[in-house]
């Protein structure tokens, strides 16, 4: 498949999946914002956003604004492993709003959370590299067959630069297999 944008079929529950996944991510470092930033509740209510999707909620204009919340977060933030903790929260939440298009952007948008998650991780232990490729085993061990299905029908991810686009790409070509 080219990288052009061809459109795809999204059911609600593919979307619901590929949140909860995203969710699921978010939450395994969300412990590392809050203990960095204990009185910024964005993050966390942008993950509570992102599950309560999954779950069977509506899509609204509060989970997308928690989304933008948490980014926020991220940008504010000045230690690097909460920051990408916060990403991570922040792809939670906009995971609800993945567009149907096959596109290697759109990968970014499946695998954000869980890539955020692995480098805050990693960051956290003095960025050694072995915990972000344990953490991406971890993200592919729970990855559900219809987020794989998905990804499967998306171009790969485009090559990008640093550490975060190694982990994409190692993500993307693991949960492909």
């Amino acid at each position: 498949m080219d990288s052009s944008s061809s459109e795809m079929q999204l059911s609600a529950d593919d979307l619901r999946q590929i949140t909860l996944y995203a969710a699921k991510c978010a939450r395994q470092v969300l412990s590392i914002f809050e203990a960095k930033y204990p009185t910024d509740h964005r993050p966390r209510e942008a993950i509570e956003g992102a599950e309560a999707f999954a779950q069977g909620n509506k899509r609204t204009a509060a989970l997308r604004a928690q989304a933008w919340a948490a980014h926020a977060a991220a940008r504010e933030a000045e230690d690097p492993a909460a920051v990408d903790a916060a990403r991570a929260a922040s792809h939670a939440a906009a995971a609800a709003y993945l567009h149907p298009r096959a596109t290697p952007h759109q990968v970014k948008h499946v695998l954000g959370a869980a890539v955020h998650q692995a480098r805050a991780l990693e960051l956290a232990a003095g960025s050694d590299e072995d915990v972000g490729l344990e953490r991406l085993r971890w993200a592919m061990d729970h990855a559900s067959p219809t987020v794989r299905d998905v990804l499967r029908r998306m171009p790969t991810a485009h090559a990008g630069r640093g550490r975060l686009g190694e982990l994409l790409r190692e993500l993307d070509a693991g949960l492909r297999r």
